[in-house]
């Protein structure tokens, strides 16, 4: 189903099929591009089953690995060593096995403070992007890998915060989360993230039923707001399809 936006909605049987799907329009993505691949990870739960299947065949041996670089859309301000941080799942789901060091980019949670590793991210975006202004015509990312929380939060842009309305900064400190865990974060701002040729959701289970259905009727709510300069894709299991797109 396609939305009045650029928001497409793909209905999925179950959480296996969703991370099948997502792995499949990835891999999609990555072979659009001969180049230097740029694909910036999310963190939570959602991502988990499409991180394991990256780092196993078939779908390993379809990435090409010297040539793709990893980012992350937010991070919890705890230790890489800490179980919340979201760079640790990635690595330990495939980054590790697969990926060249030199290509994982993680957030400097050791920094002083959230604000402080706000700024070296921004400064290593701006250094792989190769200037200090987002050209439209030239997406930063090759593939945003999004999630929603249960109060309609996406990266770490909470409803109600002042980063939803950043329109200079490419990197935020965030002092306090809406939700578990209550850490402070630091998240790339809506219009980084914006900057891909897709921005792809996953969202799976009868839990996030509620708030996605309230993204979709258009409140306004962060995961609403995130919408990509390219395609934006929701992939939805059945579990999580509100009643009303039910059957379209």
């Amino acid at each position: 189903m396609v939305l009045n936006d650029n928001r497409r909605i793909i209905a999925v049987a179950d959480p296996v099929a969703l991370a099948k799907a997502a792995a499949e329009r990835l891999l999609a993505r990555i072979a659009n591009n001969s180049d230097r691949v740029a694909i910036c990870l999310t963190g939570g739960s959602s991502p988990k089953q499409l991180y394991e299947l990256l780092g196993h065949e078939p779908y390993r041996g379809q990435v090409p690995w010297d040539r793709v670089h990893w980012f992350i859309g937010d991070e919890r301000f705890v230790p890489t060593t800490d179980s919340r941080n979201n760079m640790r799942m990635a690595r330990q789901a495939f980054l590790s096995r697969c990926a060249p060091l030199v290509n994982i980019h993680p957030m400097a949670t050791g920094a002083a403070d959230p604000v402080e590793a706000a700024h070296r991210y921004e400064a290593e975006l701006k250094s792989f992007y190769g200037a200090d202004s987002l050209d439209p015509a030239r997406p930063l990312f090759d593939a945003v890998l999004m999630g929603v929380g249960p109060d309609g939060h996406t990266a770490s842009l909470f409803p109600g915060y002042p980063a939803l309305a950043e329109t200079e900064r490419w990197v935020v400190g965030v002092p306090r989360a809406h939700v578990e865990p209550l850490v402070p974060r630091v998240t790339l701002t809506l219009p980084v993230l914006a900057s891909c040729h897709e921005m792809l959701f996953e969202v799976g289970g009868a839990d996030k039923r509620a708030i996605l259905t309230r993204v979709l009727a258009g409140e306004d709510l962060p995961a609403g707001r995130a919408v990509s300069a390219g395609e934006t894709t929701w992939l939805v299991d059945r579990a999580a399809l509100p009643e009303n797109y039910r059957g379209r």
